[in-house]
């Protein structure tokens, strides 16, 4: 049964150096204040798993938390290029990032596999692509009933996945509904897990197409409400395009970029220090 814990508490405790971590979160749910707090704790040699990094992937690998990426897509949605991102991929900064890239359906046959305790995924889809030339862990088999030519990739098993949602009652069950990506499947592929949620509740009273992950797969429950901005949860809080759009010239340059970490991530002591500090200087709400 997972326990209720500050998440301060949850990063430090489950959370190591050189742990393969994955934050998962599809267009809303995305967890941004257990990534502050990995930036917080000072964690290093990170490899991160995740299908679609945004800003706090941005923010994690700007920070030099992060040794390499695997990931099947990595921008500012709607706005362009992650900067932070690229620096340490074309320039070393921070320091040298890996990287492995795949294709979306790549990426989550990988993390069902993994939730499966199975060594690889099979997929047709890198028939014809270019990604095999650069990465090396797509290779291809023979299948042995049809001798069809398939794509294998090692399964994704993360140390530890984080992911942020809606509700969970006092025993750990999580409930997250809207649109749902890989987070059941990254955390069942997980050895320990780290769960962020807008509220918990005595009962969970599940809609119909919603997703339930049970208690015994999940390590911690954080309450975190908000823990999801600048993305949102449906039903508690909505997406701030703005916040996106006002990223783009604060990670442009090294110099700008680790001055608004200090004073919003690194000078304030958890995710509601950093909305009231981004509040300040922002001159508006934050949600």
């Amino acid at each position: 049964m997972a326990s209720i814990t500050p998440l301060r508490d949850a990063v430090a405790g489950l959370i190591r150096d050189g742990d393969t971590v994955a934050l998962e979160g599809f267009t809303h749910l995305i967890p941004h204040a257990a990534g502050h707090e990995i930036i917080r704790q000072g964690k290093t040699d990170l490899t991160l798993v995740r299908m679609t990094p945004d800003l706090i992937y941005d923010q994690i690998i700007g920070m030099g938390c992060a040794a390499k990426l695997i990931f099947s897509w990595g921008g500012n949605p709607g706005v362009g290029s992650l900067h932070r991102f690229r620096d340490a991929v074309e320039q070393g900064w921070p320091h040298p990032l890996a990287y492995e890239e795949h294709s979306h359906a790549g990426l989550a046959n990988a993390y069902v596999a993994g939730a499966s305790n199975l060594p690889f995924a099979l997929l047709r889809g890198y028939t014809g692509s270019d990604l095999p030339k650069v990465n090396p862990n797509i290779r291809f088999i023979e299948c042995p009933f049809t001798g069809e030519t398939l794509a294998a990739i090692p399964s994704i098993r993360p140390d530890v996945t984080v992911i942020h949602a809606q509700k969970a009652d006092r025993r750990g069950n999580v409930l997250l509904w809207g649109i749902i990506g890989v987070q059941k499947e990254a955390v069942l592929a997980a050895k320990r897990s780290i769960v962020t949620v807008e509220e918990v509740v005595d009962s969970l009273d599940a809609p119909p197409n919603a997703c339930v992950l049970p208690g015994w797969a999940v390590s911690a429950l954080c309450p975190v409400p908000g823990g999801a901005y600048p993305s949102y949860a449906q039903g508690y809080s909505a997406r701030d395009n703005r916040f996106y759009k006002e990223w783009d010239p604060i990670a442009r340059s090294r110099e700008g970029f680790a001055a608004w970490m200090k004073r919003h991530v690194l000078d304030t002591d958890d995710f509601d220090g950093f909305k009231r500090v981004l509040a300040e200087t922002a001159g508006r709400e934050i949600g």
